[in-house]
């Protein structure tokens, strides 16, 4: 299955470059119980991709998506069918396993970006963030939507390929095939594990 994920967007990243350690952020994004059945698959790659930007001192920041009610009159409850998240539920909270520390910030959203309605840009240009790497799920909604967000506002976005998950394997692909197409590098952890194992060499 990798093998196919690989082949089906290799043909458009024809560009790369590392992160930045220095100004790059993590993002993590709606790693939440509600999504178990596509994080939980991905939880080991993605904990390995958090321990590694730790290491680097990169700060890493968690979305966390819900709504207050059933009743939300958004296009996501219209889209959705009504099948919300509703905050104070288990469905909201982070799930368990995940690397995470008490300082780690977590922005809290209502709709597919992060960006919106939240100061997580203004946070990141504060921190002299300039690159963003974006894990989590879902690879083709939420990861994409705040890829292509980060993108327009001007950050150089890194996409992963094994640290993002969704709920079928064509749309994953499709995700990957634009990102390297027209909004971001790819890599994976195991690209950063060496990045780090080059730098500290150095």
């Amino acid at each position: 299955m990798k093998t196919q994920t690989m082949a089906s967007y290799r043909k458009y990243e024809i560009r790369k470059r590392d992160p930045d350690p220095k100004r790059c952020a993590l993002l993590v994004i709606d790693m939440q119980n509600y999504f178990a059945s596509m994080a939980n698959p991905i939880l080991h790659n993605l904990n390995a991709t958090i321990d590694l930007c730790r290491e680097a001192s990169m700060p890493v920041i968690f979305t966390r998506h819900s709504h207050q009610n059933r009743h939300d009159n958004s296009m996501l409850a219209e889209w959705w069918f009504g099948d919300l998240i509703v905050d104070g539920t288990p469905d909201a909270e982070l799930i368990a396993g995940l690397h995470r520390n008490k300082v780690d910030m977590v922005v809290e959203k209502n709709t597919y970006s992060a960006f919106r309605n939240s100061d997580l840009e203004e946070k990141l240009v504060e921190m002299g963030i300039e690159e963003v790497i974006v894990t989590g799920v879902m690879t083709n909604l939420c990861c994409e939507t705040n890829a292509r967000e980060a993108f327009v506002r001007g950050f150089r976005v890194f996409f992963s390929t094994d640290a993002t998950a969704t709920c079928d394997l064509e749309l994953h692909e499709a995700t990957l095939k634009n990102m390297a197409y027209g909004f971001a590098y790819l890599l994976d952890s195991q690209t950063l594990l060496q990045l780090q194992n080059k730098t500290s060499t150095n």
